[in-house]
C-alpha cells in the first residue's frame, strides 16, 4: 500500500521506482483512465492536448464524446457522475478550455460532485509567460475545486491521476482538477499505477463517534416533536436504503432538500415534501416547530431556513451528521454533531434504535402527527386545472404520471426547477439530476446526454426553459452525433420565469430585460439538428403530445409547450423572511 505524505503530494514521483513499462505522459493518462474503469470521456480538443487525443485515438476502452462547447463537456460528465455515482471525467484544452469548463466546475464543486476535470496546458518552459492559450489554471479553479494538480514530470502522473480520483470520489466528494502541460503529455516515463493509495494528509473520517450517536438516538427517543431533515448527502452516499429503515423504525416525519430529493420515497406518507424557500407549508412549520431535528446530509443553507435570526428564534434540539465537519455548526449551531459516513452512522442508530424498545412518549408523537396533517390540508401546491391555458405544472404531473415515476429527470434552474421539484415525486435516488447550490442555467441538456450515455434504456426527460435551454442548445448536435435520445419539455412562458417573479413580487412589476422577445422557432431549430419538434399550445395537448414523444424510444423529442406566462411558483419565501412567513400565493401579497 502506498502511504503519502503532504509533502509527497506535491512531488508524488519521489519514492516510485522505474519498474513500468515506459510510455509517453498521453500514453499514461490513457492507461490510468483504463485502470480507473472509466467508460467516458466528454472533452474538445486543441492544441495542448492533441498529444492526449492521439492516443484516446488509438484505445477502445473508453469512449470519446465531442461536445460543442467545454461548459457541456463538463456538465455532461457532471450528469453521469450524478446518476451513477461513479467519477465523472472531462478533458479540455487550455487558456479558453479551462476558462470555458469553469462554470462546470463550479458547478459540480458547489453539490459535491465527483469528477476529474484533465486540462491541457502550454509547455512547462513557457508557463508564466503569457504564452498563446496559457491561463493560471491552478489559480483560477483553487476556490471551486476539491484539489487540483499541475503536473511538470511524466514520472508524477500517473500516482497523481490515482491521487485525482481518490480525492474526487471520497470523504465529501468534489472536483479535482489536473493540469497537464503539453510537454509532459509527450516526454517519456515508466508507468506504475498503484492498486491502492493512502495519504497520511487526506483520511476522511466515516465512522460517527459512538457516544455522539448514543446521545442522538437518546434524543430521539424522548422527542416529542421530531423531524427529520435530509439533503444531497444521502444521495452522495449511497445511504437511501438505510433512510428507510431508519425513518420507518421511528415513525417520524422526512423532509428533503432540493439535492435529497429521491433519497426518501416522495410517495411515502412520512414524506411532507420538499421544505425551504418554495418548500410546502407542512414542510416549512414542521421545521420551524419541532423540539427535536435531526439534520442528515444537508448544511441549513439559505435556501432552505431562510432567515437564520427567525430560525433560531424557536428552542430545538439539533443533531447533525456530516462527513464534512466544516460544515456543522456552520449557519447554526448544533447540539449534537456526529462526523462519519451517513451509511455506516445510520445503521448504528438504528441498531441502537432497535436495542432501545417501545417510545414512552408515542401519544406526544401522535399529537404531532395530527398537527401536521391540519397543515397539510393547506393543499398549498394547488393551481387552477379548469383552464384550458397549459399550466406547467400540469405538464409535469403528466410526465409522472406516464413515467410512473421511473425516468431520469434532469432540469434546468428557475421557475421550472421549482415545479419540478414539486410535482415530480422522486421515489428513487439519483433519478433527479440538477444544479441546486450555483444553481447553472444551461445544464439540462449535457446533464441529459451524459445520463443517457450511462442508462441508455431509460427514459431520460430534461425540463427546461426557453432561456435555459438556450445557453447549451449547440448539444443537441452532440445528442445527433452520438445517438442520446433524452427528451426535452420547454415550460415556454416567454419570461426569464423565475426573474420576472422576483420583479413582480419586490421591483414592483417593472419587468427588467426579463421578457424574450426574439424567441426561436424550437420546433423547426429541433429539425434542423436531425430531431422531431412540437409545439403544445392547448391543455387537452399535452397527454397526447408526451405519449406520442415516449412512444420514440430511438428519437431526441423538444417538445416546446407554451405555458402561461402569469403563472408563479407558490409557496414562496420572500428574502430576509422566515421558513413560516410563505407566500401561498397571489392573494398572500
Amino acid at each position: 500500500m502506498n502511504t503519502t505524505t503532504s509533502a509527497e503530494l506535491l512531488n508524488p514521483a519521489k519514492n516510485q521506482t522505474p519498474n513500468g513499462p515506459e510510455m509517453i505522459g498521453a500514453e499514461i493518462l490513457v492507461h490510468a483512465l483504463h485502470a480507473e474503469g472509466v467508460e467516458y470521456v466528454w472533452g474538445y480538443p486543441g492544441g495542448s492536448v492533441l498529444f492526449i487525443y492521439d492516443e484516446i485515438f488509438k484505445q477502445d476502452k473508453f469512449e470519446h464524446i465531442l461536445v460543442r462547447h467545454e461548459q457541456a463537456a463538463v456538465h455532461a460528465a457532471d450528469g453521469y457522475a450524478r446518476a451513477t455515482g461513479n467519477v465523472g471525467v472531462a478533458l479540455v484544452t487550455s487558456g479558453p478550455g479551462v476558462t470555458n469548463a469553469v462554470t462546470g466546475i463550479a458547478t459540480a464543486y458547489m453539490d459535491s460532485i465527483p469528477m476529474v476535470i484533465i486540462t491541457g496546458n502550454v509547455p512547462t518552459n513557457a508557463i508564466g509567460e503569457d504564452a498563446f492559450q496559457e491561463c493560471d489554471t491552478v489559480g483560477i479553479t483553487r476556490p471551486i475545486v476539491k484539489h487540483n494538480f499541475l503536473v511538470k514530470d511524466p514520472a508524477d502522473l500517473a500516482l497523481t491521476l490515482k491521487k485525482a480520483f481518490h480525492i474526487a470520489r471520497t470523504g465529501r466528494p468534489g472536483p479535482v482538477v489536473v493540469d497537464i502541460p503539453k510537454d509532459v503529455s509527450f516526454q517519456k516515463a515508466h508507468f506504475n499505477y498503484p492498486a491502492e493509495i493512502n495519504m497520511r494528509s487526506y483520511n476522511p473520517v466515516i465512522k460517527g463517534h459512538s457516544g455522539q450517536v448514543r446521545k442522538a438516538v437518546s434524543m430521539l427517543m424522548e422527542a416529542e416533536r421530531p423531524y427529520i431533515y435530509t439533503g444531497g448527502g444521502v444521495i452522495l452516499s449511497d445511504a437511501a436504503p438505510e433512510l428507510k429503515v431508519f425513518a420507518d423504525l421511528l415513525g417520524y416525519p422526512v423532509t428533503n432538500t432540493l439535492m435529497g430529493l429521491g433519497g426518501f420515497p416522495g410517495t411515502d406518507p412520512h414524506f411532507l415534501g420538499m421544505l425551504g424557500m418554495h418548500g410546502t407549508y407542512e414542510a416549512n412549520m414542521t421545521m420551524q416547530h419541532c423540539d427535536v431535528l435531526i439534520a442528515i446530509g444537508a448544511r441549513f443553507d439559505d435556501r432552505v431556513i431562510g432567515n437564520p435570526a427567525h430560525f433560531t428564534s424557536v428552542p430545538r434540539k439539533i443533531i447533525h451528521i456530516d462527513i464534512d465537519p466544516s460544515v456543522i455548526s456552520k449557519r447554526v449551531k448544533v447540539d449534537v454533531p456526529i462526523v462519519g459516513d451517513l451509511k455506516e452512522v445510520l445503521v448504528e442508530m438504528t441498531e441502537m434504535l432497535k436495542a432501545a424498545g417501545p417510545r414512552k412518549n408515542q401519544k406526544k408523537v401522535d399529537a404531532w402527527w395530527s398537527q401536521i396533517n391540519e397543515w397539510r390540508k393547506k393543499d398549498c401546491l394547488s393551481f387552477d386545472r379548469d383552464t384550458e391555458i397549459v399550466k406547467p405544472q400540469y405538464v409535469v404531473e403528466k410526465i409522472w404520471e406516464l413515467t410512473k415515476g421511473d425516468a431520469f429527470i434532469c432540469s434546468d434552474v428557475g421557475q421550472h426547477q421549482m415545479w419540478a421539484a414539486q410535482f415530480y415525486k422522486f421515489d428513487k435516488p439519483r433519478r433527479w439530476i440538477n444544479s441546486g447550490g450555483l444553481g447553472t442555467m444551461g445544464v439540462g441538456l449535457p446533464y441529459a446526454m451524459g445520463i443517457k450515455k450511462a442508462f441508455p434504456d431509460s427514459e431520460v426527460v430534461t425540463i427546461t426553459g426557453e432561456g435555459s435551454i438556450q445557453m447549451c442548445i449547440q448539444e443537441l448536435s452532440t445528442c445527433k452525433q452520438y445517438d442520446t435520445p433524452v427528451k426535452i419539455v420547454s415550460l415556454n412562458n416567454r419570461y426569464l420565469g423565475m426573474v420576472r417573479q422576483w420583479q413582480e413580487l419586490t421591483y414592483n412589476k417593472r419587468y427588467s430585460s426579463s421578457y424574450m422577445d426574439s424567441l426561436p422557432d424550437f420546433v423547426k431549430l429541433a429539425e434542423s439538428y436531425g430531431h422531431v419538434g412540437m409545439r403544445i399550445e392547448k391543455k387537452s395537448d399535452v397527454e397526447p403530445a408526451l405519449r406520442e414523444a415516449f412512444k420514440m424510444k430511438d428519437r431526441t423529442v423538444f417538445m416546446d409547450f407554451q405555458t402561461d406566462p402569469t403563472e408563479n411558483v407558490w409557496p414562496m419565501v420572500q428574502a430576509g423572511k422566515g421558513i413560516t412567513e410563505m407566500l401561498l400565493g397571489s392573494e398572500d401579497l
